[in-house]
């Protein structure tokens, strides 16, 4: 896990917690007092700086959380991840069951 920081268009700082599950690379859950599950944090973060958080100016934090929510469901469901062989973190914890 890590924290990332941005600005609102007004100037007010907000941060982000990015955690990324190291088997499936999901982003989101791991245990907690276990950031060692997250050995690939710092990939994820420059996937979300490049793909979404520098591409906008922020409002509000409610539209930062909405992008956020809207970006995660589709990396963990659609976006197919190479180095889990091209099928997404959802399939990938699928298989495990």
């Amino acid at each position: 896990m890590d924290f990332m920081h941005d600005q609102l268009s007004d100037g007010r700082s907000f941060r982000l917690l990015n955690v990324i599950d190291d088997y499936n690379r999901e982003v989101q859950y791991i245990q907690p007092g276990k950031p060692q599950q997250n050995a690939y944090v710092e990939r994820s973060n420059r996937t979300v700086r490049y793909e979404w958080l520098s591409q906008y100016y922020w409002t509000d934090l409610d539209a930062v959380r909405d992008h956020a929510t809207r970006w995660l469901w589709s990396y963990n469901h659609e976006r197919p991840n190479m180095a889990l062989g091209g099928i997404t973190p959802k399939q990938r914890l699928a298989m495990a069951a």
